[in-house]
C-alpha cells in the first residue's frame, strides 16, 4: 500500500510540474497488473465477469419462488396480462409509466409462457447481469480484489432485497449498460460506443422516465466538463454528434409509431408526463426515509434482547448509510472539476471519474426529485456502490488518511451487508407452498386471499381488488373492471376516482376484495399524502352499501360478495 502511495506522489508531482499543461500524462499504474485500465483486453477479467453472472444468477434463483406479496409486484405483471388480453397500455388502462417494462414482460411470456415462475426467472437474469457491469467498470481503476468484494457485496444486498418484477431493475440495468458504452466511448473515441450509450439512455427513460432524465443530465454534464475543462474539444464530431441524435431518438420514434398505430398517442403522452403533476406531492419523502411501520420497529429494537437489538442494528444500518454514498460523488464531481485545472490527475483517470461521478449524481437527483426512500438508493447500488470501491482501492484519487484506514472502513461496510444479506436470505425462505393459477410460490406466512378467491372466483372472471394491491390480480387470474389495477389516495386525482367509481358502478363485479384498513398502510408508505385525499372514500362507501362481508381473510382482506348474491355455502355465516 504504502509504495502505491509514493507511486501516487510522484505521479502527482510529475504532473503537477510537466512542462505543458496541454500535455497529457501517462496513466500512473498502466503496467501495474493489480488494477487494469481496459479490463476487455484481458482474457482473465473477462472469464471473471462470466463466472461473477454465472455465481449471482444461480444466487438469485434461490429466490425465484419466493413472493411476499408485494403490491407493487402486480403492477407490472397484470399490465403485461392486459397487453396480452388484446388491450393497449394507456388507451385501454391507465399507467403512468414509460411503456419499457410492460413489453418486455408481454415478450418474455410470449416466448417462455406465463407464470410467476418465469418473470422471477426472468428477473433472476436481469439481476444477475448487473453483476459484471459493476466489475468491469469499478476494475479500470481498482484492484481485483476490492472490485470482487464491492461487486459480490451488491450481488448479495441489492435484488435480493426486493426481488419483485417491477420497473426499477430493469431500468437500472440499462442505466448501467449506458454507464458502460459511455466510459468506453472516452476510452476509445468510437462511434458505436456513444451511440450504444445513448440508446441505452434513451431505453433506460422508456423504462423509468425520471431516472433516463436523471442519467441524461449526468451523462450530458459529464461529457460538457471533459470538452470543455478538460481539454479535449475534439471527443464530439460532426459523426459522433450524429450517432447521440440517432441513438437517442430511434427508441422513441419506434414507440410513438406503435402508439400512434393504435390510436393512442395523445394518451401516452399525457400519462408520460403525468407524474409531474401528481406523482411527488404524495410520494415525496424524507432523504432516505427507512419505511418502516412503527409496530416493526418496535418489534425489532424496543421489544428484543440486547443481543437481537444489535443485530437489528447491525441488519437496518445498511439502508441508514447507502443513501448517503451517492453524495459523495457529488463532492468528488466537484473536486475534481476543480482539480483538473491543477493537473494533478491522469487523464485518463480524471475522465472516468467524472463522467462516472456525474452520471451517478444526476441519477440521485432523479430519486431526490421522485421518492429519495432508502429502496430508490438500493435499486441502484450496481453503479452507486463504485463509490465504496473507489474509497477501499481508487487509484489517484484517495488522500493518504483514506487509504490507511480503507481496510477498517472495508470491514465495517462489508460486516453491515453481510447482516443485510443474511437477514434477506433467510426472511425470503418461504416456509408456506401456495398453489397459484400462475404456478406455485412460497410465501413467509399463510395466506389465506389466494386459496379462498380461486375456490369462489372463476379464471378471468372481473373482481375489483381495492385499493392497493393488484398483485392477486396476476396470481389468482382475475381482471380489474376499470381501467386502474389500483388506487392510491393523494397521487390518482379526484376525478381519476371518480372514474373508477362511474366505470365499476356501471357494471358492479359479483366479488370484491377489499382491505378497510389501507389508510393506516397509507400513511406509513406515503406519509407527505394530504388528509383530504382519503377523508371521504366514494368507492369504499359504494362496496360497503352495495356489498355484503363473507369472510376475513386474515388481518387485512375482506372477500365481499353483492347484496344481490349468496355468499360461498363454506363461509356463509359472517365472522
Amino acid at each position: 500500500m504504502m509504495t502505491e502511495l509514493h507511486s501516487i506522489a510522484q505521479n502527482r508531482s510529475a504532473a503537477a510540474h510537466g512542462s505543458s499543461s496541454n500535455s497529457e500524462p501517462s496513466l500512473s499504474h498502466e503496467n501495474d497488473s493489480s488494477q487494469n485500465s481496459n479490463p476487455e483486453q484481458s482474457l482473465s477479467e473477462l472469464l471473471i465477469a462470466s463466472f461473477l453472472f454465472i455465481l449471482s444468477l444461480l444466487y438469485l434463483f434461490i429466490f425465484r419462488r419466493f413472493c411476499g406479496i408485494d403490491p407493487d409486484e402486480g403492477i407490472i405483471l397484470q399490465g403485461a396480462q392486459r397487453i396480452l388480453d388484446g388491450q393497449v397500455l394507456y388507451r385501454d388502462f391507465f399507467s403512468f409509466f414509460t411503456p419499457g417494462s410492460y413489453y418486455l414482460f408481454v415478450l418474455i411470456f410470449r416466448v417462455f409462457g406465463n407464470s410467476y415462475l418465469v418473470a422471477h426467472t426472468a428477473l433472476a437474469v436481469i439481476g444477475a447481469a448487473l453483476s459484471p457491469v459493476t466489475y468491469l467498470l469499478a476494475r479500470r481503476v481498482c484492484s481485483r480484489q476490492a472490485c470482487l468484494l464491492i461487486t459480490g457485496l451488491m450481488m448479495v444486498t441489492a435484488v435480493p432485497w426486493r426481488f419483485v418484477a417491477i420497473h426499477n431493475w430493469d431500468s437500472t440495468l440499462l442505466a448501467c449498460l449506458a454507464v458502460y458504452c459511455a466510459v468506453r466511448f472516452l476510452e476509445s473515441q468510437s462511434t458505436r460506443w456513444i451511440f450504444a450509450a445513448a440508446t441505452f439512455t434513451a431505453l433506460t427513460t422508456l423504462f423509468e422516465q425520471s431516472k433516463g432524465g436523471g442519467l441524461f443530465l449526468g451523462l450530458g454534464a459529464g461529457f460538457l466538463l471533459i470538452v470543455l475543462i478538460g481539454k479535449r474539444p475534439n471527443l464530439f464530431t460532426r459523426e459522433r454528434l450524429l450517432a447521440v441524435a440517432l441513438g437517442m431518438c430511434w427508441p422513441f420514434l419506434v414507440t410513438a409509431a406503435y402508439f400512434a398505430a393504435h390510436h393512442a398517442l395523445p394518451e401516452m403522452l399525457a400519462s408520460w408526463f403525468w407524474p409531474l403533476q401528481h406523482y411527488s406531492g404524495a410520494n415525496h419523502v424524507p432523504y432516505a426515509y427507512d419505511n418502516l411501520t412503527g409496530q416493526a420497529r418496535d418489534r425489532i429494537f424496543a421489544s428484543s434482547s440486547a443481543g437481537m437489538r444489535l443485530f437489528g442494528l447491525l441488519i437496518f444500518s445498511s439502508r441508514t448509510w447507502i443513501p448517503y454514498v451517492p453524495l459523495v460523488a457529488v463532492a468528488l464531481m466537484a473536486g475534481l472539476t476543480v482539480r483538473r485545472w491543477r493537473s494533478t490527475l491522469p487523464t485518463a483517470d480524471w475522465a472516468y471519474y467524472l463522467l462516472v461521478s456525474s452520471s451517478i449524481s444526476g441519477l440521485l437527483l432523479s430519486i431526490v426529485i421522485a421518492r429519495a426512500d432508502y429502496l430508490h438508493f438500493i435499486y441502484m447500488q450496481p453503479l452507486f456502490f463504485l463509490i465504496l470501491a473507489w474509497v477501499l482501492d481508487g487509484r489517484s484519487i484517495r488522500p493518504r488518511l483514506l487509504a490507511k484506514i480503507a481496510p477498517i472502513i472495508g470491514f465495517c461496510l462489508t460486516m453491515s451487508l453481510l447482516a443485510m444479506a443474511a437477514q434477506t436470505l433467510i426472511s425470503s425462505r418461504g416456509k408456506y407452498d401456495v398453489g397459484t393459477r400462475r404456478g406455485q410460490i412460497s410465501t413467509p406466512r399463510p395466506n389465506p386471499v389466494i386459496a379462498y378467491v380461486q375456490a369462489h372466483v372463476a379464471p378471468g372472471e372481473r373482481i375489483l381488488v381495492y385499493p392497493y394491491n393488484s398483485t392477486y390480480y396476476y396470481l389468482t387470474q382475475t381482471n380489474s373492471p376499470t381501467q386502474f389495477d389500483f388506487y392510491q389516495a393523494g397521487m390518482h386525482t379526484e376525478e381519476q376516482l371518480q372514474q373508477m367509481l362511474r366505470e365499476f358502478s356501471a357494471q358492479p363485479t359479483r366479488a370484491v376484495l377489499f382491505e378497510p384498513r389501507f389508510t393506516s398502510h397509507l400513511l406509513e408508505a406515503w406519509p407527505n399524502t394530504p388528509p383530504g385525499a382519503f377523508a371521504r372514500d366514494p368507492l369504499a362507501d359504494y362496496i360497503n352499501r352495495e356489498y355484503q362481508l363473507c369472510a376475513k381473510l386474515g388481518p387485512d382482506m375482506e372477500f365481499l360478495i353483492r347484496k344481490d348474491f349468496v355468499c360461498p355455502i363454506d363461509n356463509q355465516s359472517k365472522p
